[in-house]
């Protein structure tokens, strides 16, 4: 690790799982390289690393979803072989994914023991069925009726009924994939009780989690991985938030000088504006707690916070791909319901989201009809755009986001990273938005369309457009913000004015610690 960190590796032990030399190859890319890993008997274990680390991976590898290329797992100091989930279960490995995997129209107890109801003679007991899941519920302090259905609670509840399912199956090794995602604090102290009790019950708990303040409140070691390698193994106690941070992301905590934020006199011009977007109290149970942001003509909004951070919530909220349930959003003055895209876009707000494949390109149709979809949406389908202003509007785009090939008729799936993202941004800009949201517009692309689509953001602000600029790249959240909301654990935490003793060390204190230092 560069900057002197010089992160500890597994010490020797009673481990019930040990995974040693894992690699995993998918399609021109490593997914893991050589990662070793260990679980002891009661203990809870964050597994941590941004996007791309090869958390998923690992767990995958460890559940049977994945073969692994090369390595080896052993269960109890035994040799195991995974070839499916249902061999996993069986060996004593059981998940709970982010998504709760349940049957919610059926009964509680119809969810715990599905596939393992009690029988007789080929008829199932559904008085001891539901006999025994009451006492389940109750060694995890569920005061829930076993025979009411599950879509009656929430999905804190529901959550809690899957990990009694997978403990019941097997409790060697329990693996909580993203649990706390969708849940409030007192839900997740709930779940917390009950990861302790496991714990002190002798199982071993892998808790995969982008909070940090949950990782420290509830894991007693963790590991992290970096770009599909091993960084190294702490104890929790031993380990600093500024610490973590900068071996999830790799970055020494020192300045960059060569970075420059925008100077005093231009930010105060801008801020003197009225705002285009004005969000007041605007927030989402489940999605990022109440905030406050004015984003103003011709200024670049930088949001930064590690993955899960909640920076892609605010922004659905603000351009109404999710529904707020608190708050208020005005838009050039005036209260808007932002309450879809549809009327988002009618007020000037456009939004490009972070996955560009699955939510904003539409890969079978040409770039000139990506380009022109959203502008023919507002006008409507029975005011279609002729064939003339079309090409018009498509050629110019295309010549002025330099898109290659500059083909308006090739499918867009066909295009490079690069090249697909300013598809999508020449489909926003063609609508003239007052506010123009990017969420992780430079992620995959290389270094000189990255660079183009930077300048682009400038311009398009010193042309009078409001931006929220959403980037995990410190670096490039400084390059061009005037102001930066930091994020943690869905939750906006501090908004600084980009000034030139702002640093991404300092970015990465604040995102640890919780507070502006």
């Amino acid at each position: 690790m560069p900057g002197g960190f010089a992160p500890p590796g597994p010490e020797g032990g009673p481990a019930v799982l040990r995974m040693t030399g894992i690699t995993k190859d998918f399609p021109g890319v490593r997914a893991l390289n050589g990662v070793d890993f260990r679980l002891l008997p009661g203990e809870v274990h964050a597994l941590m690393g941004e996007n791309g680390a090869g958390k998923s991976t690992l767990i995958k590898v460890l559940t049977g979803v994945h073969s692994a290329d090369s390595g080896e797992v052993s269960l109890d100091g035994a040799p195991l072989t995974i070839g499916s989930p249902k061999q996993a279960q069986a060996a004593g490995i059981s998940t709970v994914y982010q998504e709760v995997n349940l049957c919610p129209n059926l009964t509680v107890a119809e969810n715990v023991f599905i596939g393992r109801e009690p029988s007789r003679l080929g008829r199932i007991r559904w008085k001891e069925t539901r006999r025994r899941a009451a006492e389940l519920l109750a060694r995890f302090q569920l005061d829930i009726d076993p025979a009411a259905p599950l879509a009656s609670y929430s999905l804190a509840v529901q959550q809690l009924v899957a990990i009694v399912r997978a403990v019941d199956i097997s409790a060697k090794v329990l693996v909580l994939d993203e649990p706390t995602s969708s849940l409030d604090r007192e839900e997740v102290e709930r779940l917390f009780t009950v990861m302790r009790r496991l714990r002190d019950d002798g199982v071993a708990v892998l808790f995969v989690s982008h909070f940090l303040d949950q990782v420290f409140d509830i894991s007693d070691r963790m590991t992290v991985l970096r770009n599909g390698r091993l960084v190294g193994e702490f104890e929790t106690r031993a380990l600093s938030r500024v610490e973590l941070v900068g071996y999830m992301t790799g970055r020494v905590l020192r300045t960059l000088e060569e970075l420059h934020a925008p100077r005093e006199d231009v930010r105060e011009a801008i801020a003197s504006r009225e705002p285009v977007l004005a969000a007041r109290g605007l927030g989402r149970k489940g999605g990022i707690a109440p905030f406050d942001l004015d984003v103003h003509p011709g200024e670049v909004v930088g949001f930064a916070g590690l993955l899960g951070s909640g920076r892609t919530e605010a922004a659905r909220l603000m351009f109404g791909a999710d529904g707020a349930d608190s708050g208020t959003v005005e838009v050039g003055g005036s209260v808007s319901a932002l309450r879809t895209p549809g009327a988002a876009i009618g007020r000037g707000v456009a939004f490009c989201p972070e996955d560009r494949k699955t939510e904003g390109l539409v890969g079978e149709l040409t770039v000139g009809e990506n380009i022109v979809l959203a502008l023919q949406a507002a006008r409507g389908w029975l005011r279609p755009l002729s064939a003339a202003r079309r090409a018009e509007l498509v050629g110019k785009y295309i010549t002025a986001l330099s898109i290659n090939p500059p083909d308006p008729d090739i499918p867009a799936r066909n295009l490079s990273g690069g090249n697909q993202q300013k598809v999508l941004l020449a489909r926003w800009l063609i609508t003239q938005p007052r506010l123009l949201i990017l969420d992780e517009p430079t992620r995959g692309v290389d270094v000189g369309a990255k660079a183009e689509i930077q300048k682009l953001v400038v311009s398009l602000a010193g042309d009078g457009m409001g931006v929220v600029f959403i980037s995990a790249e410190l670096e490039e959240v400084l390059r061009i913000s005037h102001k930066i909301e930091v994020l943690r654990d869905r939750a906006v935490i501090a908004e600084i004015a980009n000034e030139t003793d702002v640093t991404p060390e300092r970015l990465l204190e604040i995102i640890a610690n919780g507070v502006a230092p």
